[in-house]
């Protein structure tokens, strides 16, 4: 869902070919799979189409080329920063909610996998706040050409 928004706002803002937006799990057991029906549901009722998603899993070597990595729960977060072999590639691990205020009490973005599709819905909403913040604190260094 995260990259999906993302990459709508990056294009909206005429920003598209200057940022770059993936995502990938830390496990394996989604790899090559399509999203969950129920997120390319809750994306389609938004506008968004993710049809072409395919699950994948993060590889550390990946932190040399990132500047930025988006977790949605702490879990997430320690199992990345383990990963990190440097400070400065664990300081790139940050958590989405942490982006915007009025939701950063709640640290952990809810999985909604074993849940029904109105969860779904009230996660995509989350994730389009937060992302939207997130878009809004990063536009200043991207316009100016910063990392």
């Amino acid at each position: 869902m995260a990259e999906t928004v993302l990459k709508r706002l990056a294009t909206r803002s005429g920003l598209g070919d200057r940022v770059t937006v993936t995502s990938a799990g830390t496990g394996d057991w989604h790899v090559g799979e399509p999203a969950d029906d129920r997120t390319l549901a809750a994306l389609a009722s938004r506008g968004y189409n993710a049809s072409g998603h395919r699950g994948r899993q993060f590889d550390p070597a990946w932190f040399d080329e990132l500047d930025l990595v988006i977790v949605f729960d702490r879990s997430q977060e320690r199992t990345l920063k383990a990963w990190a072999s440097s400070d400065q590639d664990r300081s790139k691990v940050q958590l989405l909610l942490s982006f915007d205020s009025d939701q950063s009490p709640n640290i952990d973005v809810p999985d909604p996998y074993y849940s029904d599709a109105a969860l779904f819905d009230q996660v995509l909403s989350m994730i389009e706040k937060a992302c939207a913040a997130l878009f809004r604190q990063i536009t200043p260094g991207i316009r100016q050409g910063t990392p």
